[in-house]
């Protein structure tokens, strides 16, 4: 299935996060004219350029619903691991694979085990830890707020109130 946007959609792109499509431009490649949705990312302000032929299989889709935004935050209140035990370079490769796959229960997963390290644990974050951690809440926490029709800085009150609860 073929997603299509319009300018002034939201979509989200599995590496950059919640963006806006602000065009919709054709251009000339290898003697052939391509058109390319250009997103906007809120993040970073940056424009990505996703061509519209393959924008399903480079992870390119809508907003979450509202359900959907709800299994997400359920993800959260779960004692499963993502990542087991083991080295921080192993996990940080697993983690990092879950981020890339653009899939926001996976995203949640990674934000789940690095929270609960960060509620649990004596020690802080380490930098990787938190550049993981920073990197997950920036693809997930403004689609979550959108989704639910609420901000951002209810989301991570209401995550963090899972944490502090369990911990």
């Amino acid at each position: 299935m073929q997603s299509s946007f319009q300018v002034g959609d939201n979509a989200v792109h599995p590496a950059h996060g919640l963006g806006e499509v602000t065009g919709i431009e054709r251009r000339e490649i290898a003697g052939a004219t391509k058109a390319f949705y250009v997103v906007k990312i809120l993040e970073t302000g940056m424009r990505v350029m996703v061509p519209t032929q393959t924008s399903d299989s480079v992870g390119l889709r809508g907003v979450m619903s509202e359900v959907d935004a709800d299994a997400v935050m359920d993800v959260f209140k779960t004692a499963d691991k993502a990542v087991g035990a083991g080295p921080w370079n192993r996990r940080q490769r697993a983690y990092n694979e879950m981020i890339k796959s653009g899939s926001p229960q996976e995203v949640a997963k990674v934000l789940r085990d690095l929270y609960r390290i960060k509620f649990r644990s004596e020690k802080d974050l380490s930098y990787g830890e938190r550049r993981l951690m920073d990197q997950a809440r920036g693809l997930l926490f403004k689609e979550l707020a959108m989704a639910r029709r609420i901000t951002e800085a209810q989301i991570e009150k209401e995550i963090e109130a899972i944490f502090a609860v369990a911990s």
